[in-house]
């Protein structure tokens, strides 16, 4: 069984994002989750959040109830993509103006239990 969550326009750039989460992809959920907890990094609780909200997902499906055990699944696959950029304006020098884009992600994380 697999089950899927996305978090969209995290207010994060996708860069940083995807730092984090090559620390995941693959692993065991309950490892995932234990890494990300003590992560230091920004994107670390975004990422928590939408793979704690995959696990649920999975759990409380209702063609599967009672049957996935939540030790045993793993992240199948975590994809993470540009979102609109907000566009900004700050004063420079001379009279002039810089622009000043701040990037949003969304976040797709797939968990399954067979491998």
């Amino acid at each position: 069984m697999e089950a899927n969550a996305r978090a969209k326009y995290v207010k994060m750039s996708p860069r940083k994002v995807r730092r984090v989460a090559d620390l995941i992809r693959g692993k065991n959920v309950d490892d995932a989750i234990n890494i990300l907890h003590f992560t230091p990094k920004a994107a670390a609780g975004p990422l928590e959040k939408a793979l704690r909200s995959a696990v649920a997902n999975l759990v409380n499906n209702q063609d599967s109830s009672g049957k996935i055990d939540p030790e045993t699944l793993f992240v199948k696959e975590i994809r993470i993509d540009e979102g609109s950029t907000l566009k900004r304006f700050r004063a420079a020098s001379m009279g002039r103006v810089n622009r000043i884009r701040k990037r949003t992600s969304h976040i797709s994380i797939k968990v399954s239990d067979e491998e």
